[in-house]
């Protein structure tokens, strides 16, 4: 559970602290270009999901983030694997720092604006928040595809045996 909430913990304090210089230094600025250009800094509020999908959907997306949370708190009490806590814990900050903007920012409570300012060549304006959910949902696939339980159990597929092989 520590390592899960100190993840947790870094990314939730990532972001807040990122969205807050960001919203300081480029509100009403012209993006700053970097890298040559493979890198842009801007300030941009999204009302939506992932790509600003469903920009008239915050209420459900609050609700979501809400859900995901306790679902993840919930399956924390059986988390015995030390890969699913960084995993969980980058689910879960990521998801309370945009719950965080949702709550708090304008418009409204339950209808807030995400800050996105990280603007890569043909890839949509994210945070650090967006980054740790994708992180840690790419995660998750590779240690289920690998096998890894929350109890730090590994389930190994079973090998059939093969038609005029050796039996044993």
């Amino acid at each position: 559970m520590w390592l899960l909430s100190a993840v947790a913990a870094s990314v939730l304090a990532a972001d807040v602290v990122s969205k807050s210089l960001v919203v300081a230094a480029l509100s009403n600025r012209p993006p700053i270009r970097l890298l040559d250009g493979f890198l842009t800094l801007t300030e941009t509020r999204n009302a939506g999901a992932a790509f600003s999908i469903g920009t008239g959907a915050t209420l459900l997306f609050s609700v979501i983030a809400v859900a995901v949370i306790v679902a993840i708190l919930r399956t924390a009490r059986r988390l015995r694997s030390v890969p699913w806590a960084v995993v969980l814990g980058l689910l879960l900050g990521g998801a309370t720092g945009n719950l965080g903007d949702r709550l708090f920012r304008a418009p409204g409570p339950l209808r807030g604006h995400v800050v996105d300012w990280i603007q890569l060549p043909h890839w949509p304006v994210f945070n650090l928040a967006d980054s740790a959910i994708v992180v840690g949902g790419a995660l998750a696939v590779l240690l289920a595809m690998r096998g890894v339980g929350l109890d730090g159990t590994r389930t190994v597929p079973s090998r059939r045996a093969q038609p005029g092989g050796p039996e044993r």
